[in-house]
């Protein structure tokens, strides 16, 4: 017995048959079966009993696609914005954090403000090809570029591979790229006669009635397609997967878009409470399990290939900041520490030389005569002034001070 399908009714162009009456007929008792391409939906399981599915289906978006064009500014593309705009403050961060710990004991981190500057941006960017010419000598220094480069290794090696990505990979574009663009928009949407799409997109997407355009034959699909929504056709067609696969097979053109709108099956509808439906299912299970009822799918739906490629969007190659949040967040961590430490080095550093150069007699009568926020500001910019001396020349002060303290002490033994 042949069996024909609805696949091979597309095929040879024949009308195609309104399956909800064909439904309705069989629970009326008019048939006592209808044995074809009936897809297994809520409405039609009430009324009739169906089979084991014995094809994968579900609805899918059809709509026309264009290969990408390469622009002159793709090197930016393996990148989101938002990675762009972190990635370069990090840069930045990173050099003014080594600056704050070189400055005090490196040569090449002094300078005029404007040399001092410059230092901070160039030394920063170039870690990026290691063509650094001011040498690292504070331990802190050495272990923010240590936990830096790192970062920056995982970073580079990624936008290299996404870069590879959008260079090779075949890129295709199309004006939908999801059931929203269709729901946001006044497009005109088509669907096969006879279909329960229509119903579905109302029921579940509230897409008005009027939106929707029947269509009946794969010449009708090529055509409205074509045509687009500003001449006349529609801006996507909206069918079962098997449909679209087999359309896909002769165009090259088309493409699917976005997700799958739903997950359903092909059966076989009997009346309700009919033992045939009960030996269907048996058999379709049997041929599942031999990799027959594969082999009837190919033939009649894959005679030139099965069509499963999606459209690739350029943007899904591009890496977002969320996936590096965890690295920023660690390299954050350590210069945070560095930051800490030195400042607390330098606190107690402070400490040390005010007490030394503290005079007794005129402390009581400074501290009475000042308020306290002017001491406090007066404590800043005298710290700000410490830290800007050279690691060298504080420990020539302290060598200083602590000298007569020395020789006293030799000569009162």
């Amino acid at each position: 017995m042949e069996f024909f399908t609805h696949s091979t009714l597309l095929e040879m162009e024949c009308p195609i048959p309104v399956t909800d009456e064909l439904v309705k007929m069989v629970a009326e008792g008019v048939f006592d079966a209808a044995v074809g391409d009936i897809a297994i939906v809520t409405n039609r399981t009430k009324i009739v009993d169906f089979t084991q599915p014995f094809i994968a289906s579900g609805l899918v978006i059809l709509a026309p696609i264009k290969n990408t064009k390469s622009s002159a500014w793709i090197i930016l593309q393996p990148l989101t914005v938002e990675m762009w705009c972190v990635t370069a403050a990090s840069f930045v961060l990173m050099g003014v954090v080594i600056w704050i710990l070189e400055h005090r004991l490196n040569d090449d981190f002094r300078g005029p403000p404007k040399r001092q500057l410059a230092t901070i941006f160039l030394f920063s960017f170039s870690t990026m090809f290691k063509a650094t010419k001011e040498q690292i000598v504070s331990a802190l220094g050495r272990l923010v570029i240590i936990v830096w480069l790192f970062v920056l290794m995982v970073i580079k090696a990624s936008y290299t591979a996404s870069l590879t990505s959008i260079l090779t990979v075949k890129q295709l574009s199309s004006p939908v790229t999801g059931i929203e663009d269709l729901v946001a928009s006044n497009w005109p949407i088509g669907y096969q006669v006879g279909s329960f799409v229509p119903g579905y997109l109302v029921e579940n997407f509230n897409i008005a009635r009027s939106k929707l355009v029947s269509l009946g034959t794969p010449e009708d699909y090529e055509r409205a397609l074509r045509q687009g929504p500003i001449k006349g056709g529609v801006a996507a067609i909206i069918d079962e997967r098997p449909y679209v696969e087999l359309f896909l097979s002769k165009q090259t053109e088309f493409g699917i878009v976005g997700q799958p709108l739903s997950k359903s099956g092909w059966g076989f509808a009997f009346e309700k409470n009919s033992p045939l439906a009960v030996d269907m299912s048996t058999e379709i299970l049997r041929l599942s399990e031999t990799g027959e009822l594969q082999k009837i799918y190919k033939k009649w739906f894959c005679r030139k290939g099965c069509f499963t490629e999606k459209i690739q969007q350029s943007k899904s190659n591009q890496l977002p900041l969320s996936s590096f949040m965890g690295l920023f967040l660690f390299c954050s961590f350590f210069l945070l520490i560095a930051i800490l430490i030195f400042l607390l080095q330098t606190v107690c550093q402070f400490v040390r030389c005010k007490r030394m150069q503290m005079d007794p007699s005129s402390s009581s009568s400074s501290t009475s005569s000042e308020s306290f926020s002017s001491r406090c500001s007066q404590v800043m910019r005298n710290y700000f002034s410490f830290i800007d001396k050279k690691e060298d020349t504080i420990k020539k002060m302290f060598k200083h001070n602590s000298h007569p303290e020395s020789q006293a002490s030799s000569s009162g033994v």
